[in-house]
């Protein structure tokens, strides 16, 4: 069932969508955002103020950000200013200790003369994290109130 905040949330991010590719498809400024992407030498010898555009692109990147987080907000009903960095850096921790131990069992089959295996365990792992721990390895289980 979707909820009345889904379809808000989706509506605005659709709108927004549109939004952005009207900018980036239909406007001097998204021409000039796309020849200073595509490189930014040539559009400065065009005339184009390639610091500047860089400066909108970021502006814009921001805005959509900022309405990102209230959408979000509006979602769970609250807002915390650790909500983006703290899982971010726990799945940067668990994505380091997983590469660890990826690269530990594929050089431990390799060593063992099993090479042509290395894919195989690679995602049996993978998938086994998957069916013990879906929150993660070092992800909660938390129980959703109704």
């Amino acid at each position: 069932i979707i909820s009345g905040q889904q379809l808000l949330i989706m509506g605005v991010t659709f709108l927004l969508m549109l939004i952005l590719t009207y900018i980036v498809r239909s406007t001097k400024i998204g021409k000039a955002m796309r020849a200073a992407s595509y490189d930014t030498e040539a559009a400065q010898l065009m005339g184009i103020n390639a610091n500047r555009i860089i400066s909108i692109t970021f502006a814009i990147g921001s805005a959509l950000a900022a309405v990102a987080g209230v959408l979000i907000g509006i979602y769970y009903n609250s807002i915390d200013p650790l909500m983006g960095i703290m899982p971010g850096i726990k799945a940067f921790v668990a994505a380091v200790f997983g590469g660890i131990v990826l690269g530990i069992v594929e050089a431990f089959l390799s060593g063992l003369g099993f090479s042509m295996f290395r894919d195989a365990a690679a995602f049996a792992i993978l998938i086994l994290v998957l069916l013990i721990r879906p929150a993660g390895i070092f992800g909660k289980n938390v129980k959703e109130k109704v």
